[in-house]
This record gives C-alpha cells, sequence and structure tokens, in this order.
C-alpha cells in the first residue's frame, strides 16, 4: 500500500492555499504546525514580492500566497496544516491601493484583492516615520495583518477628513480615526 505524501517547502504552501475551502479565506488561525524553517520570500516595502530574490510576477500566486498569511509573535509565517514557514516583510505585508466612501465608512481595496470597511476591527492609524518625519499610515486587515495606506490614498483621507479639536479625524463604521494634528494644532 502507498502512502500519501504532502507536499513540503513551496509546493506544500501552494498546495494547502489552493485546498482553501469556498472562497474564503483559509483558518489559518487554527493551523498550528511546528516552525520549519524560513523561505526566501520578501514582500517588500513597495508591496512587491519576491522568492529567492526574483520578482513574483504572477498576482494570482501572491494572492494565493497573501490567504496564507499570519503575524506570529515572532514574525510573519505562510501557514498550512502541516508547515510553518518564516519570510521576511520589510513594512507591512499590504498595501491599501484604493478607497470609496460608502454611507456606513470607507471600504479599502489592497494590492491583494482584500476589501476592508474601517471600523471596529479594522483600525486606521498613523506612526510618524523617524527619519522623514513623513506620516506612515496603516489599516488593520485580519488577524494582525496590515496595509500600508498608500499616499494617494491617505491624500484622499485627509480630503475628506474634518478637524476635531486640534485632530485632522475621520469616520468610519461610526468611530474616529486621527490622521494627525492639524496645522493649528501644530502652532
Amino acid at each position: 500500500m502507498t502512502e500519501s505524501k504532502t507536499p513540503q517547502g513551496l509546493d506544500g504552501v501552494i498546495a494547502a492555499a489552493r485546498q482553501a475551502p469556498g472562497r474564503g479565506l483559509p483558518p489559518v488561525h487554527l493551523w498550528n504546525p511546528t516552525h520549519c524553517g524560513d523561505i526566501d520570500i520578501v514582500i517588500r516595502k513597495d508591496g512587491q514580492w519576491f522568492h529567492e530574490g526574483s520578482p513574483i510576477g504572477r498576482e494570482a500566486m501572491v494572492r494565493l500566497f497573501s490567504t496564507i498569511l499570519r503575524k506570529d509573535p515572532d514574525g510573519f509565517h505562510l501557514v498550512t496544516p502541516v508547515e510553518k514557514l518564516r519570510i521576511t516583510v520589510e513594512d507591512a505585508p499590504f498595501l491599501a491601493v484604493r478607497v470609496d466612501q460608502t454611507e456606513n465608512g470607507l471600504v479599502f481595496l489592497t494590492n491583494v484583492g482584500d476589501q476592508v470597511e474601517a471600523g471596529p476591527g479594522h483600525e486606521i492609524r498613523v506612526d510618524m516615520d523617524p527619519k522623514s518625519g513623513e506620516p506612515r499610515p496603516y489599516l488593520h486587515v485580519r488577524s494582525g495583518l496590515e496595509a500600508l495606506i498608500t499616499r494617494p490614498v491617505f491624500y484622499e483621507l485627509v480630503g475628506w477628513a474634518e478637524d476635531r479639536d486640534g485632530q485632522l479625524q475621520i469616520s468610519s463604521g461610526g468611530f474616529w480615526f486621527s490622521l494627525g494634528t492639524t496645522g493649528e494644532a501644530a502652532e
């Protein structure tokens, strides 16, 4: 009798991601395999995914990998039921590349196809870059994974925001999020 063998490494990651039931995300939060090592995948600051130094050119492959990405206390991992492989993420794993205003709030689209409505559980936060002093805005996408809000999208948010007690704030999903201080508050 032949024993069925689960593919390992990158082939195993691809196989597990393809077996996700339906169109939803795989239940990576329920998978607890032991750490199998590192895999040479890097998500650069600009949102580009690289494998062994070469860009992953197939958008479908990047989207597939993004569905099995998990952030654990020891870093970012691609997780399957049988493997946990650490990858490198230079900033945030995703980019928020579009935002639309709806009657309920702000709906963002990420570079990997996630649609996220800002609100409880999907907060907007803004850090200041210590070197440049520029704002670095982020959106919580899911389970500790964030999207860096791209500059054009951030400018849209700033244009829609209101001055509330010296803070530039925007509302979504019944919550207010600070985008920074207004010019008057900084003086």
